[in-house]
């Protein structure tokens, strides 16, 4: 089987804060909400996945995160613009709050928004994540059935 091409990098923040997991209430004019992690795109001036989630959770929550551990990784279909397929790879990280200030939010979604991004937080447990639409399924499955492996990962001797 032919390799796809990657076409596009996110680095996404499985971001716990004490019992809770930090999201994004994302609302679209005409859309159901959904809720996903904080992140985004990699962009080319970062020099690595995990500067580009120090970047893009200060850009959206004014937050800091510390114990930064790769939980996860999800693969879709894309296509950019002019019809270029491939496909798009999700890095999730788990790790940990350090500090927000929500008045250090910028960006394009702070600036320029198409509907609501609202901070929310919900109890990181199945119950918890079940009473959202936590997107990607993925995610959302993998969460399922792993709670606590991902809290595991902080393990002090997890080395």
């Amino acid at each position: 089987m032919t390799e796809r091409p990657v076409i596009k990098r996110t680095a996404r923040a499985i971001l716990l804060d004490g019992d809770d997991l930090i999201l994004i209430k994302r609302t679209k004019p005409g859309m159901d909400p959904y809720w996903l992690t904080p992140g985004g795109g990699v962009e080319p001036t970062d020099s690595t996945v995990v500067e580009a989630l120090h970047r893009e959770v200060l850009e959206e929550l004014g937050a800091k995160i510390t114990d930064v551990v790769p939980c996860f990784v999800d693969t879709v279909e894309h296509i950019v613009d002019g019809g270029i397929s491939g496909v798009k790879v999700q890095h999730f990280f788990v790790c940990r709050l350090g500090s927000m200030d929500t008045s250090l939010r910028h960006g394009p979604e702070i600036e320029e928004p198409v509907g609501e991004y609202e901070i929310v937080r919900v109890p990181f447990t199945r119950v918890g994540i079940a009473a959202v639409h936590l997107v990607p399924l993925s995610l959302r499955h993998y969460l399922d059935g792993n709670i606590e492996g991902v809290r595991a990962m902080h393990a002090p001797d997890l080395g």
